[in-house]
């Protein structure tokens, strides 16, 4: 193996390359809408790589499928294939990036949009944070190893030309970025604030039928884009729900309709993938459908009722608790989420955070109030300034339903241990 892995497996490597490569194809997409005047070269070089990236996502799938069997004891050639596909990925990545710079300085549509500087700024520390981690992985390869997959490196449909290329009809080509950010637009309207101001217990009230198999559904925001202006802004909030958030409710419905492929078949070689792939966009699905109400255009204060009289027992003041939540947000590492929870085993309310949707947090215990603190939450508004997020962030939280939420949870009362 050509990559001092560490900790890591090739197939925990494969799901990253994945993971990595959909949210590239994801950024392609969020650059045309962000900027719908964006010169005809622009669109056709994101459209150029939209596939690209899709395809290696694809590739990344292809040989974990095909290695899982063989996990316990990889050949090399394997690992070969392994190793050529990481550098395929940080050599996209690093092209990508150079483009994403030469766009910003050349770009008259990004120059001219301050969100969209920013917009572009963020996917390119995205990108660059990937090939920063893999930067202490890699070692030099030598001559001819992972041939198949090496030699799609060197594939010219992989990889578009660092100069944007010309489309045919440049006006055709604006005309057809500008129906796709409309329509774009058009589908993920938000319904007309009017339809939205309800923010009672009635939002907590759930259809008596369950949810099919692989058809989870974008909850709609029960609010207007820019009704929490100005503490969050409507370009963040459109993308956060219309882009993030769908992107989880498609992961989660692929990751269960192929674990009921795996029962019919009784096939489970990709079992630890796709339970992998349930277990983040499915939490991620979640808590983002719990994150919208609980924030609203009359929000902010403090809680009262029952929720307030909780905090106040179990963290000794509102101020209290209010400086360990945003201490707690602040210092998750990476992407994740802070949030407060109602432990029905030891009867109290706590604090804990989670990386990603997921990672290092505590099953037993059911999410009253949570945070987003993925950069996706905030960046186009406060950069990398999370600590000035959060303090908006208080300004907009919806306490009556927080309070609604934890009168329903705390009558879970479970044995003390």
């Amino acid at each position: 193996m050509l990559f001092v892995y560490g900790p890591y497996m090739p197939l925990r490597l494969l799901e990253e390359i994945r993971f990595w490569k959909t949210q590239e194809e994801e950024h392609t997409v969020v650059i045309r809408e962000i900027a719908p005047n964006l010169e005809p070269p622009y669109v056709a070089l994101l459209q150029a790589w939209e596939p690209v990236f899709a395809r290696t996502a694809q590739m990344a799938d292809k040989l974990l499928a095909a290695l899982v069997p063989q996990s316990a004891h990889l050949p090399p050639v394997c690992r070969e294939q392994v190793d050529a596909l990481l550098r395929v990925s940080a050599e996209q990545s690093k092209r990508f990036i150079e483009q994403l710079h030469r766009m910003i300085k050349e770009s008259a549509a990004i120059a001219s949009s301050p969100v969209a500087v920013t917009v572009v700024h963020h996917i390119i520390r995205e990108s660059d944070y990937f090939l920063c981690v893999l930067a202490t992985l890699v070692s030099p390869r030598p001559d001819g190893t992972g041939a198949e997959t090496a030699n799609e490196a060197h594939d010219t449909r992989m990889q578009p030309d660092s100069r944007p290329p010309i489309p045919a009809s440049s006006a055709e080509s604006a005309a057809a970025a500008e129906r796709e950010a409309s329509s774009a637009r058009a589908s993920g309207a938000s319904p007309s604030a009017a339809s939205k101001e309800d923010d009672n217990a009635g939002q907590l009230r759930a259809p008596a039928a369950p949810v099919p198999i692989g058809e989870h559904k974008l909850p709609p925001l029960p609010y207007a884009y820019d009704a929490l202006e100005p503490h969050i802004d409507a370009a963040t909030m459109r993308i956060h729900h219309d882009k993030h958030h769908q992107s989880y409710v498609d992961g989660l419905n692929k990751a269960e309709k192929e674990l009921r492929q795996a029962r019919q078949t009784g096939d489970f070689a990709l079992v630890k993938h796709w339970e992998r792939e349930l277990a983040f966009n499915g939490a991620g699905h979640y808590l983002h459908t719990l994150f919208w109400p609980t924030m609203s255009p009359k929000g902010g204060g403090q809680p009262a009722g029952e929720l307030a009289a909780q905090i106040t027992r179990d963290f000794g003041s509102f101020d209290a608790f209010k400086n360990q939540f945003s201490q707690a947000a602040e210092k998750v590492e990476g992407g994740g989420w802070a949030i407060l929870v109602w432990s029905p085993r030891s009867r109290r309310l706590e604090i804990l955070t989670a990386e990603k949707h997921q990672n290092l947090s505590q099953w037993d215990v059911v999410p009253v109030l949570p945070l987003d603190v993925w950069e996706h939450a905030y960046y186009l508004k406060h950069q990398n300034k999370r600590g000035d997020y959060i303090k908006s962030w208080w300004n907009v939280v919806n306490w009556p339903y927080a309070n609604d939420r934890f009168k329903k949870a705390s009558k879970l009362i479970w044995d003390p241990y």
